[in-house]
């Protein structure tokens, strides 16, 4: 009578590295909860271990994770799983380029090969990377809420679920949004520039006001938008939103009252844009835009660069007829050193960063990895961004392969 033998995968026991990565030549370990003899270990079909791929810009030039955030030793312990950083993404030491193309990195096929899972933070990622590795590759976790540089329809077609971290970005990105509406109204960077420069006979040319009972006007009601009126609370501001795909109810609750676009623009002293980046809303503020705004009111970016047209805002900005504007995103990134942005007076730059703290890299971190782990074991992950692949055969073959047998 022959005994019930369940197969698992475990951890390779090769030498690590200083990052956590494997120098040797894996092989994994098998268990069984019984006895067996040689020939059958011989003749049993051994799973590969899962191969987890993470994109080199998580590394700085010492090779080493930059920003701390992710939870290696949990991909490390994980039975049957293996990683290892892409590392000809990463910066090289004296490589002073490399800052000026990281946001323009692309994934590669030839960097897939062999890869069951993908983390990445910055790297685009297209059907040409994609479709050749659709066999092997089954989850790719995006380092963050935004997944415009990933083409999910083509994630979808080669049976590959994307997931994202969108939770932990609520909080930070809402708040850089605060962060600039206070030191908007309140003067804080030319306050800042007079009193270095010894100039306390400008104190009341730079006097600035409240954001107490002022209209704030929030484009996009999604989560961020969502804890921007959570966080202005104390404020007593009026609030208006415009978010076409809002609850109205939901709206109500919150106490925002939706109007168009227009309305907002016309009657808001804070506009703070939080819209998802589609192809119908690309430079959706423009020079007409602009001109609806009070002379006395700032526009504030804390969601994507091409939903602006950047050259009628500089121009709206130099003109004053809006007052000053808070910009953590551009239309080019990096944005360039000599741009005409940089030489304004009345704006606050941020590169694409503000909310990128420490608490978000380790809150990505876990979500990021947390999803690979869930594959690797045949299950599915959360916050899942194209849930139509769940139902697809090519992506059920891959989750039943990776399931435990017994």
């Amino acid at each position: 009578m022959s005994s019930k033998r369940c197969w698992h995968r475990s951890r390779d026991e090769t030498p690590l590295d200083e990052q956590g990565e494997r120098t040797g030549v894996s092989r994994p370990v098998f268990r069984s909860n019984s006895t067996i003899d040689h020939q059958l270990m011989s003749t049993t079909s051994q799973p590969s271990p899962f191969q987890v791929a993470i994109s080199g810009d998580f590394l700085n030039e010492q090779g080493v994770d930059a920003y701390g955030g992710l939870p290696l030793d949990r991909l490390r312990d994980a039975p049957g799983v293996e990683y290892h950083f892409l590392r000809d993404q990463a910066p090289s030491p004296g490589d002073t380029e490399y800052w000026n193309r990281f946001y323009s990195l692309r994934m590669t096929s030839a960097q897939l090969q062999g890869v069951d899972g993908l983390i990445l933070l910055r790297p685009w990622l297209g059907g040409d990377a994609l479709e050749p590795v659709r066999d092997r590759l089954v989850v790719v976790a995006r380092s963050g809420a935004g997944y415009d540089k990933v083409d999910v329809s083509a994630c979808t077609d080669n049976d590959i679920v994307l997931t994202n971290a969108p939770l932990a970005l609520n909080h930070p990105t809402a708040s850089t949004a605060l962060l600039f509406m206070l030191a908007l109204a309140k003067r804080l960077m030319p306050q800042e520039r007079i009193t270095r420069a010894g100039r306390w006979d400008l104190q009341s040319a730079e006097m600035g006001h409240e954001i107490l009972g002022r209209t704030l006007g929030i484009v996009g009601l999604g989560h961020s938008g969502r804890e921007l009126v959570r966080l202005v609370a104390p404020f007593e501001m009026r609030l208006l939103a415009y978010s076409p795909n809002a609850d109205p109810q939901q709206a109500r609750a919150l106490g925002v009252e939706l109007v168009s676009l227009e309305r907002l623009l016309a009657e808001s002293d804070f506009v703070s844009v939080h819209a998802r980046p589609r192809a119908e809303n690309r430079k959706m503020f423009g020079a007409a835009q602009f001109a609806l705004m009070k002379p006395t009111a700032y526009f504030i970016n804390i969601a994507r660069g091409e939903l602006v047209d950047q050259p009628a805002l500089v121009e709206a900005l130099r003109g004053r007829r809006i007052a000053g504007a808070g910009l953590d995103v551009f239309e080019k990134e990096p944005l360039p050193g000599d741009d005409v942005l940089t030489a304004l007076d009345n704006v606050i730059l941020t590169p694409h960063w503000n909310a990128s703290t420490t608490d978000v890299f380790k809150a990505t971190g876990q979500n990021v990895v947390a999803s690979v782990l869930a594959v690797s074991r045949g299950e599915l992950p959360e916050h899942i961004v194209n849930p139509e692949v769940v139902a697809r055969p090519g992506f059920q073959r891959k989750l039943d392969r990776l399931r435990p047998r017994c």
